[in-house]
C-alpha cells in the first residue's frame, strides 16, 4: 500500500469520527484539541504519522515525536504495594499481607493513596516537552492476580494469595482505588497480571507450556482476570510468558483476541510481560515463531499491543516491526488498531495535555509519602498481621524490664519491603519499634544468624587501607558517570565503601562505581563480603571471586567465603552500578566468630526474646540467581525456616526465656516446631514502612490481631504435588486433603467471636441471588476486628471444591457488641465447573458456613466460631465463562 493510500484511508478514518482533514502540522490540529474526545484526538495523530514513528511507538520506551509535539513515554511504571523503584515513597504491606487483611475498603484507600503518589512523581519530574521516564508515569503495571498455587514460588508475595474469590475481590478493590470513579479521567491505568495461568517455577518461565485442565482453567486461574476486567473495568492486562496449551501467552489469539476481548468486552492494551515477545522467537524459548517480525506479527494479530523487552536479542524493536509490515507479515492498519488503544489512553490520563490540566492537576510533588498516608500505612499493617499462635503471653501483661531481639530480620528494612518496592523514608524496623514502644526497657540486639548462613554486619572503617603494608588508611575510589565502569572516572579516597546513590539531589542515577585497596583482617579463618543495597555489584579478594552479581543482587549470605589470616592484608575490590534513585549500598562481612554466641548471650539476660526471622525478598522473588539449601532461583525446595534460623532460634528456647516468634516472609512457612514449642508465633508478611510499629503494638497489645491467612500453610513440600505441575488436585484449601498447620482464612484474636442462627431463603433456583444474614457477637473483654467469612460446599456435585469462599467482611465490634452481617450472593456462588470446563449452577443440597474462619481442627487448633446452614437449589442454569 502506497503512503498516499494510507494518508487517504487515515483521513477517511478521522472523518468518520468527525474530524475535518488537517495539515500535518496544523497548530490548530484535531489531536491537540482538549474539547475533542479522547478517541478523536488520537485517531487524528495517528492519521499524521509514518509507519516508522508508529512502529517505535508500540515498545515500552516510546519515542517523543517532535514534529508533532508527541512527548516520550515510557509505560513501564510498578505500584504493587506503592510507587516502586522511584525514590521515597509510601511503602504499604507487600500484596500477600495487604490479602491478610480481607478488607475490600482498606485496599481501595491504599490503592487511592499509590495513586496520588504516582501523580506526585509524575508532575515531579515531568519534561518541559511532557515527556515522562521510567517508574515515574501513569499506567501502573499492578495488580498481580495469579493464584498463589504452590507455596514454593518465589513470586507469590506479590499475589492476593490462593483463592479465586478472594484474589478478584482484593483485586477488583485495588483497581478502583488506582484508577478512581471517573474512567473518562482515570488517575491512573492499572494492569491486571499475569495473563494467564502463571505461577513458576521462575526458572522455566521463559519456555514453560503450560497444559491446565478445562476445569482448572475455568475454576481457578481465569475467574480474577474475569471479574477485573468486567467489574473494575480495569485498563490494561499483562500477557505471561509461558505458552498455553502450546501458544505463548502473548500470542494467543484464544486468550486475548477470544476470550480477553470477545467474550468479557475487553476495551484496553495488552502489554508483554518484559522479554515475553522476544521469548516466542527465542530458539531457547519457546521458538514459537523465527525472526523478531514474525513474533510481532502474531502477538499483534493475536491481540498485544505494546512489547516491553530488553532491545537487541532479547526484544523486537522499531525496524523489525516496520518490517513486519512492509513484508505483509501484519498490516499497518492493525499497527493503527493498537496505537489507537495506547494514545485513547495517554489522552484519558492527562498525559498528552499540561501537567496541571484536567482533574487531577492539583496534585503536586509535595502529595507524595505524606503524614496522613504513613497513618494509613500503619493501619493497613496492624489489619494485615496474622497471629498464628498464643498460648495466653499475649498481649504482654506488664511492660517487660529488659527485652532480646534477635534473628536475621530483627533490624532489616529488606524484610519489611519484599519486593517490587519504594523506599521508606523512615523505615520502622522490629527493633526500632520495640524500642519505641519500650522507651524504658532494656532493648538489646544481635542478629545471632543470616537468613541462610552467618550473620553480617557493617565492614569498621579501620580494616580498609591503601596500600599492602596498611601505611595509609581509606580505599581508593572511582565513580563513573555510566553503568559499565568506563572511560575516564572521577577519583577520590574513602574510608569505606558505602554510597548514597542519587543523593542529595534524589535525581535518577545511572553510575558505577569502583573501591579498591586492602583489607587487614582481624580474625584467623572464613570471611564473607557481600554489598547490601540494590543494583548490580561483584566482590574479589585476595584474587579470588566471592560474587559476581552484575546484573542482580543477593542475600549477603550467598556469596563465597576466603580465608584470611589476622593481621595479614589482602587486596579487595568492589565494583557496583545503580540504575535508579533507590536507597544506599555499603559493604558488610561475616566473621568466623560470627555465629549464635553472641545472640543467645543477651537471651539469657532478657526477660523477653523476640526473634524475629524468615526470609526477604533477596532470596525468594523474581527469576533470581539463588542456588543455595531449599531455594532455587527465587522460588523454594523447602517450606522450613532455613537451618541456620531454626538452629539458633531452638538455642534461644532453651534457656528457658518466653520467645515471640515474628516471621516476615512472602510465602507460608512450616513452623511445625515453633507451633509445639513457643508461646506465640505472629505472621507479619513483609509489613512495609511501619511494620516494625505495628508488630509492637501488636505484642503490647494496643490492637487485637485481625489478620486471616490468604493463604494454606501446610506442614511440609511433601504434602504437595510436584512444583511444576499444575493441576489443582491436592493444591489449596479447595482441594488439599491432609491436615495443614494453619489453615486459610485462620487467624487469632485478642478476644473471641460468637454467631447467631443465620435468616436465609431454605430453597432457591439457580440462577437467582441468596440474601444471607448471621448475628455476630464480640463475646470477649475488648474490642476487635472479625473477619467474617462465607463458604460454599456442594456436596456430591461433580467438580467442587471441598468448599469456596464466596464472600468476606470485615466487621469492627466492641466488646459486648452484637452486629448484624448481610451476604448478598450473586448467582455464580453455588456453581461449579465440569470436567469440559463448564460453569454452572446445578441442583441440590448446599451447605453454608458463616464463621471466623474455615469449619477446620486439628489437635492444638480449635474450629473459629461460627454456624452452619443448609439449603437447596432448585433447577440448573449454565453460565459463561
Amino acid at each position: 500500500m502506497s503512503r498516499n493510500l494510507r494518508r487517504l484511508l487515515a483521513v477517511s478514518t478521522a472523518v468518520s469520527l468527525g474530524l475535518a482533514a488537517a495539515p500535518a502540522l496544523a497548530q490548530d490540529a484535531a489531536y491537540k484539541n482538549a474539547k475533542l474526545s479522547p478517541a478523536q484526538r488520537a485517531a487524528d495523530l495517528i492519521a499524521r504519522m509514518t509507519l516508522e514513528e508508529k512502529a517505535a511507538q508500540l515498545r515500552h520506551v516510546a519515542p517523543a515525536i517532535p514534529r508533532l509535539s508527541v512527548p516520550a513515554y515510557n509505560w513501564w511504571n510498578e505500584g504493587l504495594h506503592g510507587v516502586a523503584r522511584a525514590g521515597e515513597a509510601t511503602v504499604f504491606p507487600q500484596a500477600v499481607g495487604l490479602a491478610a487483611t480481607f478488607d475490600t475498603k482498606l485496599t481501595r484507600q491504599v490503592a487511592d493513596v499509590i495513586s496520588t503518589e504516582f501523580r506526585a512523581k509524575y508532575v515531579d519530574k515531568v519534561g518541559a516537552d511532557g515527556s515522562a521516564a521510567q517508574y515515574r508515569g501513569l499506567t501502573v503495571w499492578s495488580p498481580n492476580i495469579n493464584i498463589f498455587r504452590d507455596p514454593r514460588w518465589g513470586r507469590g508475595q506479590e499475589t492476593y494469595g490462593e483463592d479465586p474469590h478472594l484474589t478478584a475481590e482484593i483485586g477488583v478493590a485495588f483497581v478502583e482505588g488506582l484508577q478512581g470513579p471517573d474512567l473518562a479521567h482515570p488517575k491512573v491505568a492499572a494492569q491486571a497480571k499475569h495473563y494467564a495461568v502463571h505461577s513458576g517455577p521462575e526458572a522455566d518461565r521463559h519456555f514453560d507450556d503450560i497444559h491446565p485442565s478445562r476445569h482448572d482453567l475455568e475454576d481457578t486461574y481465569m475467574p480474577a482476570f474475569k471479574t477485573l476486567v468486567t467489574r473494575a473495568k480495569v485498563e490494561s492486562v499483562m500477557c505471561a510468558y509461558n505458552a498455553v496449551d502450546g501458544v505463548p501467552a502473548c500470542a494467543s489469539d484464544a486468550l486475548l483476541n477470544q476470550r480477553l476481548r470477545r467474550d468479557w468486552g475487553f476495551k484496553g492494551h495488552v502489554v508483554t510481560d518484559c522479554g515475553a515477545m522476544a521469548d516466542i522467537y527465542l530458539p531457547k524459548a519457546h521458538a514459537y515463531r523465527k525472526t523478531p517480525a514474525e513474533a510481532f506479527a502474531v502477538a499483534l494479530k493475536a491481540g498485544t499491543d505494546v512489547a516491553c523487552d530488553f532491545g537487541g536479542k532479547l526484544g523486537v524493536e522499531a525496524p523489525a516491526i516496520v518490517e513486519a509490515v512492509r513484508t505483509g507479515l501484519a498490516t499497518e492498519a492493525e499497527v493503527d488498531v493498537a496505537l489507537n488503544r495506547l494514545f485513547e489512553i495517554r489522552y484519558r490520563l492527562g498525559l498528552m495535555d499540561p501537567p496541571a490540566s484536567g482533574p487531577w492537576g492539583k496534585v503536586t510533588a509535595a502529595d507524595n509519602d505524606t503524614p496522613a498516608h504513613r497513618a494509613l500505612n500503619l493501619r493497613t499493617a496492624q489489619s494485615s498481621l496474622v497471629l498464628l499462635k498464643n498460648d495466653g503471653l499475649l498481649p504482654l501483661k506488664a511492660a517487660p524490664k529488659s527485652i532480646a531481639v534477635i534473628g536475621p530480620n530483627a533490624d532489616s528494612v529488606d524484610a519489611l519491603v519484599g519486593n517490587y518496592a519504594g523506599t521508606p523514608s523512615k523505615p520502622i524496623t522490629v527493633l526500632a519499634g520495640i524500642r519505641a514502644r519500650y522507651p524504658d526497657a532494656k532493648v538489646t540486639h544481635v542478629p545471632g544468624t543470616g537468613l541462610i548462613g552467618p550473620a553480617s554486619t557493617p565492614t569498621p572503617d579501620a580494616i580498609f587501607c591503601q596500600d599492602s603494608a596498611c601505611a595509609t588508611p581509606g580505599l581508593k575510589v572511582e565513580d563513573f558517570g555510566n553503568l559499565d565502569l568506563a572511560g575516564a572516572p572521577q577519583v577520590r579516597t574513602d574510608t569505606n565503601v558505602k554510597f548514597r546513590w542519587g543523593w542529595p539531589t534524589r535525581e535518577m542515577r545511572k553510575g558505577s562505581i569502583r573501591w579498591s585497596g586492602f583489607v587487614k583482617a582481624g580474625q584467623t579463618g572464613p570471611h564473607g563480603f557481600t554489598l547490601t543495597g540494590d543494583g548490580g555489584w561483584r566482590i574479589k579478594v585476595d584474587g579470588q571471586v566471592l560474587a559476581d552479581f552484575w546484573d542482580g543482587t543477593i542475600d549477603p549470605s550467598m556469596g563465597k567465603s576466603v580465608n584470611l589470616t589476622a593481621g595479614k592484608t589482602y587486596a579487595i575490590t568492589i565494583e557496583a552500578r545503580q540504575d535508579s534513585e533507590r536507597g544506599t549500598q555499603g559493604l558488610i562481612w561475616n566473621q568466623p566468630a560470627d555465629d549464635g554466641d553472641a545472640a543467645l548471650a543477651i537471651v539469657k539476660d532478657a526477660d523477653l526474646v523476640i526473634f524475629a526471622g524468615g526470609l526477604t525478598a533477596r532470596v525468594e522473588g523474581e527469576e533470581m540467581s539463588v542456588h543455595a539449601q531449599g531455594f532455587a532461583g527465587g522460588d523454594r525446595t523447602s517450606l522450613d525456616l532455613p537451618a541456620p534460623q531454626q538452629k539458633l532460634l531452638e538455642g534461644a528456647h532453651a534457656l528457658g526465656k518466653p520467645t515471640i516468634l515474628v516471621l516476615m516472609n512472602g510465602g507460608a512457612i512450616s513452623s511445625n516446631w515453633a507451633d509445639k514449642a513457643l508461646p506465640a508465633v505472629i505472621e507479619a508478611w513483609y509489613p512495609g514502612g511501619e511494620g516494625g510499629a505495628a508488630i509492637a503494638g501488636l505484642i503490647a497489645g494496643d490492637f487485637s490481631p485481625s489478620g486471616r491467612l490468604p493463604v494454606t500453610v501446610y506442614r511440609s513440600a511433601d504434602q504437595l504435588p510436584p512444583f511444576k505441575d499444575y493441576g489443582m488436585a491436592g493444591r489449596t484449601y479447595r482441594y488439599f486433603g491432609g491436615e495443614a498447620l494453619y489453615p486459610f482464612g485462620y487467624g487469632l484474636s485478642y478476644t473471641r467471636f460468637s454467631y447467631g442462627k443465620p435468616t436465609l431463603a431454605r430453597s432457591v433456583a439457580a440462577g437467582q441471588r441468596l440474601k444471607v444474614t448471621a448475628p455476630v457477637t464480640n463475646a470477649g473483654g475488648r474490642d476487635g476486628d472479625e473477619v467474617v467469612q462465607l463458604y460454599v460446599t456442594r456436596p456430591g456435585v461433580a467438580g467442587a471444591p471441598a468448599r469456596a469462599l464466596k464472600g468476606f467482611q470485615r466487621v469492627s465490634l466492641k466488646a459486648g457488641e452484637t452486629k448484624a452481617v448481610t451476604f448478598e450472593l450473586e448467582t455464580d456462588a453455588f456453581s461449579t465447573v465440569n470436567e469440559a470446563g463448564q460453569r454452572s449452577v446445578e441442583p441440590g443440597a448446599a451447605q453454608l458456613w458463616i464463621g471466623g474462619g474455615q469449619p477446620v481442627s486439628r489437635a492444638g487448633l480449635e474450629q473459629p466460631a461460627g454456624v452452619r446452614a443448609d439449603l437447596q437449589i432448585t433447577g440448573r442454569k449454565a453460565l459463561a465463562n
